[in-house]
């Protein structure tokens, strides 16, 4: 077995970090490294103590969620709780970050930004981090490190099984099976 790449073991921290997300709508986790260490975490969900969404709903305001404190801010919060600079460091996040968390990563001195998927990538944010000179790169999570692709294989398997015993069109079951293999056997992927 290869050894696994610092990028995908950030990416994998962060993928273990969303699994404690409380949010109803997405899962997110962040990983601030500074020099190939972990110095802080956080995921998406409700202030201390308070009520979570999986609990009580989300609590939605102009399309957003305003119960929920985001991966990246909890990240950058718990620095700022224990003392830890993050001039120089690095996030690892499962999403691309919203416009609100690009600026405060700008503003907290971060170098780069690591994402495992594209997330209503805001064109001002792209922007923003350009002008700051925060780098950013998608780092997609391979599947071996992902905690739950296995739950999503079989979840996607299943659908496609009953959409071919409902007689589904075949056009579509052919479209969606290309899909499947797409995202789930890139190597056997044909068009």
């Amino acid at each position: 077995m290869s050894r696994i790449t610092w990028n995908q073991y950030f990416m994998a921290q962060s993928s273990l970090l969303a699994l404690r997300s409380t949010c109803e709508r997405l899962s997110v986790g962040a990983t601030i490294v500074r020099d190939k260490r972990i110095i802080a975490g956080g995921y998406n969900g409700s202030i201390s103590g308070g009520v979570h969404c999986r609990d009580e709903g989300c609590y939605v305001i102009d399309g957003h969620c305003v119960r929920t404190i985001h991966a990246e801010m909890n990240a950058l919060l718990q620095c700022a709780k224990f003392g830890v600079p993050t001039t120089g460091a690095e996030i690892y996040v499962t999403h691309f970050p919203c416009l609100q968390c690009c600026k405060a990563i700008i503003q907290s001195g971060m170098k780069k930004v690591y994402y495992a998927e594209d997330y209503k990538n805001h064109p001002y944010a792209i922007e923003l981090f350009e002008q700051s000179g925060v780098d950013t790169e998608l780092v997609p999570l391979e599947e071996q490190y992902d905690l739950i692709s296995r739950s999503k294989r079989e979840l996607a398997e299943e659908l496609l099984e009953e959409l071919v015993k409902a007689n589904a069109d075949q056009a579509t079951i052919r479209k969606l099976t290309n899909q499947f293999n797409h995202l789930f056997e890139p190597e056997k992927y044909h068009l």
